[in-house]
């Protein structure tokens, strides 16, 4: 009896991992424009748009920046693409204490500089 209860808890846990890596990573890049061939923002919290990948590296979605103008910006945004379940941001730079921030809500920063395209690239390598 302990034994099979005992390989059922382990069968749990083998599907629950495989789950959970399967999850489908989402990737944000901080853009000047709507376009994937837009330079990456030189500030997350500042820029005008958010461009978000899939995991295969397609366009689902841009959208403005509503904080752009906003005092706190980054932690702002760190709920808005978390709630959109982003799971890697990309800019230029990070400032402040972003990075922490975006940590405690399981979302990757990546810091780079060139466009768009190149950037959703170098996070899916």
């Amino acid at each position: 009896m302990k034994k099979g209860v005992f390989l059922v808890w382990i069968a749990l846990f083998l599907i629950a991992g495989f789950i959970f890596a399967a999850s489908p990573q989402k990737i944000a890049v901080a853009a000047n424009d709507k376009s994937p061939s837009s330079v990456v923002s030189g500030q997350a919290g500042r820029a005008n748009y958010y461009l978000i990948f899939d995991g295969k590296g397609k366009l689902i979605e841009a959208v403005g920046n509503p904080f752009k103008d906003k005092e706190g910006a980054g932690k702002l945004l760190a709920d808005f693409l978390a709630v959109k379940g982003v799971t890697v941001i990309v800019a230029e730079g990070f400032g402040g204490p972003i990075v922490e921030v975006m940590k405690g809500k399981g979302i990757k920063t990546v810091s780079f500089k060139g466009n768009v395209e190149k950037a959703v690239l170098r996070v899916l390598e």
